[in-house]
């Protein structure tokens, strides 16, 4: 069996080498898996065999990761990029059979969906451990609210069937805070539930600015097998 760490980054280099092609305006996603992407794009610009990339990050993470490699990177508002990517290469928590997704496990569930629904192509780089029958089986569900909405949300969460936790901070005093300054509640469905109407309904909740759910965008999947291979997935 295929140690992980190296999976993760045989899936980042291999979607650099299968998929991104010279002058794309790409989207950089978050994680550990991303970052190899990201890692791979830098070493091919580098050497020569990769041209004219115009790189828009999803998180602060990648962004520093980024132009501390020499990745040139520029917002979704840059004239340039017409208001559309050519591809994005991000990673997920979880992955259903439908190819519905659950990402946010890292904090930029936000930005992460913005710049995924706005690229002619969604590669999401998975191992085999991401993979899932039904969603919540795995992660549950970042949603990330406005602080002062903290106790609505939480409460109208729980009515909706969810088990609800403040994402709290590892190294630090107090809760986690996004790159824009608000807070995450992970929320599990212990019950099945339909993927595109929850996403739909936890957005309509006043406060919550957006959620781990991805079920408008479908995504191709670049999924790393216990024995190393990659295989590259299309929904039907």
């Amino acid at each position: 069996m295929a140690d992980l760490s190296d999976l993760k980054k045989s899936l980042g280099f291999g979607a650099v080498d299968r998929f991104v092609k010279d002058g794309m305006r790409l989207g950089l996603g978050t994680g550990t898996t991303a970052i190899w992407a990201v890692r791979r794009v830098a070493e091919r610009l580098s050497e020569g065999s990769l041209r004219e990339i115009t790189a828009v990050v999803t998180s602060l993470q990648t962004e520093l990761e980024a132009c501390a490699l020499g990745i040139p990177v520029v917002t979704l508002n840059n004239w340039s990029l017409k208001g559309e990517l050519d591809l994005t290469i991000d990673g997920a928590d979880e992955v259903d059979e439908s190819f519905n997704l659950i990402k946010g496990g890292g904090g930029a569930l936000l930005m992460e969906k913005v710049v995924a629904y706005v690229s002619r192509r969604f590669l999401v780089i998975v191992d085999h451990t991401k993979l899932s029958s039904r969603l919540c089986d795995h992660s549950p569900v970042p949603v990330e609210v406005v602080t002062d909405s903290l106790e609505t949300v939480r409460k109208r969460l729980r009515e909706m069937g969810g088990e609800v936790s403040l994402r709290m901070g590892q190294r630090k005093a107090g809760p986690v805070v996004t790159d824009l300054g608000n807070l995450l509640l992970d929320v599990t469905f212990p019950e099945a539930f339909d993927p595109s109407r929850m996403e739909a309904d936890i957005k309509l909740i006043p406060g919550v600015l957006e959620n781990g759910l991805f079920t408008r965008k479908t995504p191709e999947l670049l999924v790393g097998a216990a024995n190393g291979e990659l295989e590259h997935r299309r929904k039907a």
